[in-house]
C-alpha cells in the first residue's frame, strides 16, 4: 500500500512502511538523547526490530481502521513522524501523536503536518473531535496545539510514565465546529 500527501514544496506525509524501518530506526538513533526526553517508547535497548515491530502494528491499526503513521520528510528527507494514535469511531474522535528529529525543528514542519491530519480528521473522516496530549515540560510540544488554536482542557497528573517517573500531560483539544470557524486553515499552508 502507498500513500502519501504533499504539504507544499518541501513537506511531504508518506505511509510508514516496513520498508522504512531502516530510515526510521536511524533517524532515532541520531537524535536519541534529545527524543528520549519526550518519548516512553525510546528504551535503551531500542534496535532496528522495534522500529519494525511499531511499523507492522501502524500498519495492522490502519487495516483495521484504527488509526495510522506517517512520516514526516522534510526535502524528501525524513524528519519525523505523525500518528492517529487512535481512532475512536463511536464517538468520532482522534488523537494525534508526533515527534520531530532535532535538526528539523523551528521550520513550521510540524505544525504544518497537523493541520493536515486535523483537516483530514473532519473533513475526510468526518471526526468531531482531535486531541494531542504533551509533557508539560515540552514547550516546543505543546507550542504545536497552541499556535493552532488548540483548548487546553486541563492537566493529567502524573499521565505518562516517561522511563524512571510519572510526568504530567497537558490535554487540548479542538472540535469540528471550531476548525472550521477559523480563518481558513487550509490557506495557511
Amino acid at each position: 500500500m502507498r500513500f502519501s500527501y504533499r504539504i507544499d514544496d518541501d513537506v511531504e506525509l508518506s505511509l510508514a512502511e516496513v520498508r522504512h524501518a531502516e530510515e526510521v530506526y536511524q533517524l532515532v538513533k541520531d537524535n536519541y538523547d534529545y527524543l528520549r526526553q519526550w518519548l516512553p517508547w525510546l528504551d535503551e535497548d531500542y534496535a532496528l526490530e522495534h522500529a519494525r515491530d511499531v511499523i507492522k502494528q501502524n500498519l495492522l491499526n490502519l487495516s483495521e481502521n484504527k488509526g495510522f503513521s506517517m512520516r514526516i520528510l522534510f526535502q524528501k528527507r525524513m524528519a519525523g513522524n505523525i500518528s492517529y494514535n487512535f481512532i475512536d469511531w463511536r464517538h468520532r474522535r482522534t488523537e494525534i501523536g508526533y515527534w520531530l528529529a532535532a535538526p528539523f525543528q523551528g521550520k513550521g514542519i510540524m505544525t504544518k503536518a497537523c493541520r493536515a491530519l486535523i483537516d483530514n480528521a473532519f473533513h475526510e473522516m468526518k471526526l468531531n473531535r482531535v486531541e494531542i496530549c504533551c509533557v508539560v515540560e515540552n514547550k516546543r510540544s505543546r507550542m504545536i496545539p497552541e499556535r493552532l488554536g488548540f483548548t487546553l482542557e486541563g492537566v493529567l497528573r502524573q499521565g505518562e510514565w516517561l522511563h524512571d517517573s510519572f510526568h504530567d500531560l497537558a490535554v487540548y483539544s479542538t472540535l469540528a465546529s471550531e476548525w472550521r470557524d477559523k480563518d481558513s486553515p487550509s490557506k495557511t499552508r
